[in-house]
């Protein structure tokens, strides 16, 4: 560490943040800049980054806006930060988040060490067992509305660290890039898509959210992921009471629920009588309805499952769509295989961990792909879905692990 500099930051430290950004990939930022570009002059760049930062000057550039589709109606927007702005975020994140983390709820899931969607997924699923209704939250653009006032005020109840504590702040008022190149203040909000933001959120929220229902209503269980939650009620009567409680919690943090979003559900099962408007909700990919299942004996009834949800089965088919396996006759079998594999391990690992078939027409329809490319790319099996089938059938049996999907 240098005496000289205004801050001690470690030298090591960069090391760590430069290869945990690596290991995320990402997109470049305003100044083009890609990974591979900012590797060509790896020591120098990183020497930058640590040398301003220790001595103060660092300035984040503004963040490059991008829109993804979010659902069929509604386009969520990203902050993609540049990659010296990952590694300036991620050296903040490694000194930062040690001291924070033990602070949050155990049923806190989102992007925190140790703790998955799957298992936010698990523990819905068992608390809709336990409880008959569920008050399935929606806060109106969350990580556009974080008042940057009171998080920068929680933060300071976690460190007094004066470098962190001025590289937040920077962070937050750093501009947004749109589209046409124009720049946006921000008064409000943290960019998501950033490196820290994940952590603010969940700083954020703990002290809006998990901590006031662990001290006042230490009975009503729920689970958070990020700024999606799920809250457990014994009845409808507490799920509307409660839901009057949270909203005006969340407006003290300058938060509101989205009116027609936000919805009461009925976990409605074979002991569970009468019918309700609701019965049904999406969480992280799931859909929550009354499924029919099989005991360990072998016996059918109606239970409260998750399965995965028609929206995500709709961005599965939009995905199989993109890759165009059909026109793809220059690649091998086993070149496809690399291709896809990736996303579709992802797929069955993630999805595949509930209700199985319903994945089944998603990998019917990847393998008729399948035999549609080998229809393209022999002669000998043109116009033969018969032979192409069989053909693929028979690699099948030799090489079962081949694709994901077999």
């Amino acid at each position: 560490m240098n005496k000289t500099k205004s801050f001690s930051i470690s030298k090591k430290i960069i090391g760590e943040a430069y290869k945990r950004v690596k290991a995320n990939k990402g997109a470049a930022g305003v100044d083009n800049e890609s990974l591979e570009d900012f590797e060509e002059n790896l020591e120098n760049n990183l020497y930058k980054i640590w040398n301003r930062m220790s001595s103060g000057s660092y300035f984040p550039p503004p963040v490059r806006t991008v829109e993804i589709k979010k659902d069929e109606t509604r386009k969520r927007k990203l902050g993609i930060p540049t990659v010296a702005d990952r590694i300036a975020q991620m050296m903040v994140k490694i000194y930062l988040e040690p001291s924070i983390e033990p602070h949050f709820h155990s049923d806190s899931y989102g992007y925190r060490p140790g703790k998955s969607a799957i298992q936010a997924v698990g523990k819905a699923r068992e608390l809709c067992w336990q409880n008959d209704w569920v008050l399935d939250l929606d806060i109106m653009g969350f990580f556009d509305n974080l008042d940057h006032e009171i998080t920068m005020m929680l933060l300071r109840k976690h460190t007094e660290c004066k470098w962190i504590i001025l590289y937040i702040e920077r962070w937050l008022k750093a501009p947004a890039q749109q589209k046409d190149g124009t720049l946006v203040e921000r008064t409000k909000g943290t960019s998501q898509g950033g490196v820290i933001s994940p952590l603010l959120a969940n700083l954020y929220l703990h002290y809006a959210f998990d901590k006031w229902m662990q001290e006042n209503y230490p009975t009503i269980s729920f689970e958070r992921y990020a700024d999606d939650i799920i809250v457990h009620c014994q009845s409808e009567k507490q799920a509307y009471w409660i839901k009057a409680r949270i909203t005006e919690r969340l407006a003290e943090f300058k938060l509101e629920l989205h009116p027609k979003k936000t919805n009461i559900v009925y976990c409605k099962d074979g002991k569970r009588k009468g019918n309700y408007k609701n019965e049904k909700f999406d969480f992280l990919g799931f859909e929550f309805r009354p499924r029919k299942a099989k005991s360990k004996y072998g016996n059918f009834f109606l239970g409260f499952n998750p399965a995965v949800s028609k929206v995500a089965i709709k961005r599965m088919y939009q995905k199989i769509r993109d890759w165009r396996l059909q026109k793809q006759t220059s690649r091998t079998l086993e070149e496809i295989a690399r291709h896809i594999n990736p996303v579709v391990s992802g797929w069955l690992n993630y999805y595949g961990k509930y209700y199985k078939s319903a994945l089944y027409p998603i990998v019917n329809h990847l393998n008729r792909k399948l035999v549609k490319w080998a229809i393209q790319k022999y002669k000998r099996m043109k116009g033969s879905q018969r032979r192409a089938t069989k053909w693929l059938n028979r690699i099948k049996r030799k090489e079962p692990n081949l694709f994901a999907q077999w």
